[in-house]
């Protein structure tokens, strides 16, 4: 395992583009405020302290299941939400050394610290692309699906609006793609994804049904908010079921499960995840045929009561955009699964199985695999 130069010039953008994501949250939020739409401004903070109460939890937790000394200024800024902006500092410390000031050498001792640099290094990146994974699950795709809400059934938009939803699509696409690439990277049993073609596809395939999805949600919201509510939390009740049945250990304490748990049901909300590393045909294909046949019924359900959307909606353009982007996901889905997914795949007994005596393992050989 080699942490490259490149490597580190995407945590330099990880951390850019985490800082804007935010910033552009608290734009809009602001704006809100000052144009009394109150409501609108709450629910927009909400989602953002949310997510960030439970990326602190998660970050503390692990450097707490990391060392049993941990110094109090850790704690101090895990309280003040800067957990991941530390994990950040590491990562950017470690991936230095490792990438600019590592030397190949004959000499033994010197190649065997040099390796440890490097999966120190990779061992932060891999953190820190789960607690972004949990940020784009979260709060960027609760807030795009808000804020396209916002914009399409109200004349109350301005500029940040949008510079809010591109942003957020940006983080959600970026954050898949980018753990995808950490757990390639990790896992010595998972091929690598270096190709370009395999990149692309993998970030087409998620962006794609991504969209599909999120804007079949807004529809329903724009036909009834109580009804869209019950279609997420019917779709987080399914996730958490199947995550339950799966008998996760990911964290070491019960509350930390608990709550791990529950997160992944949110995230299979949105996108497919496999949970334990086994083979992905069946359970893939029940969540898209699933997924397909729920949009279908958005869509005529919106062509059946389109007498309710008073032209607030180009309704004819967000059907056809949402099909689209749905056909569109999918062919990419089985391309990538075709051409680039890899076809060796964790044990079960491996996954989440006993831990070895030797404890020196990635925590993301527990998380949610792809």
């Amino acid at each position: 395992m080699r942490f490259t130069k490149l490597n580190f010039a995407m945590l330099v953008f990880g951390i850019v583009t985490y800082i804007a994501d935010i910033a552009a949250d608290i734009w809009v939020a602001r704006n809100y405020f000052c144009k009394e739409l109150y409501l609108w401004c709450f629910l927009t903070l909400t989602i953002v302290l949310l997510s960030s109460f439970v990326i602190q939890f998660f970050s503390y937790t692990w450097f707490k299941e990391d060392s049993d000394a941990k110094p109090n200024w850790i704690c101090l800024l895990h309280f003040f939400h800067g957990g991941i902006f530390t994990r950040y500092w590491f990562a950017l410390k470690y991936g230095y050394q490792a990438a600019f000031k590592q030397i190949g050498s004959g000499n033994q001792l010197i190649d065997d610290l040099s390796s440890i640099v490097h999966k120190t290094a990779i061992d932060a990146m891999a953190d820190i692309s789960m607690l972004r994974l949990f940020k784009a699950f979260l709060e960027s795709t609760p807030q795009l699906i808000l804020q396209i809400y916002i914009v399409m059934t109200s004349y109350n938009f301005a500029i940040s609006q949008y510079i809010s939803i591109v942003v957020s699509f940006s983080s959600v696409t970026c954050s898949t793609v980018d753990y995808q690439i950490a757990l390639r990277k990790s896992l010595p049993d998972k091929t690598k994804f270096t190709s370009l073609s395999s990149k692309i596809t993998y970030l087409l395939y998620k962006l794609f049904t991504l969209t599909s999805w999120l804007l079949s949600i807004v529809l329903v919201m724009a036909l009834s908010t109580k009804t869209a509510f019950i279609l997420v939390v019917l779709f987080w009740f399914g996730g958490t079921c199947w995550t339950l049945r799966q008998h996760t250990t990911f964290c070491k304490s019960a509350l930390a499960e608990a709550v791990y748990r529950t997160l992944v049901g949110i995230i299979l909300i949105f996108t497919f995840f496999n949970i334990k590393g086994e083979k992905t045909k069946v359970p893939l294909s029940v969540y898209y045929a699933i997924r397909a046949l729920t949009t279908s019924a958005i869509l005529c359900a919106c062509m059946f009561w389109k007498s309710q959307f008073n032209g607030e909606i180009n309704l004819l353009f967000v059907i056809m955009t949402v099909a689209l982007t749905l056909a569109l996901g999918i062919c990419f889905l089985v391309v990538y699964y075709r051409f680039f997914h890899p076809s060796n795949q964790c044990t079960q007994d491996v996954v989440d199985g006993p831990e070895p005596e030797n404890e020196d393992i990635c925590r993301i050989s527990k998380f949610i695999m792809q």
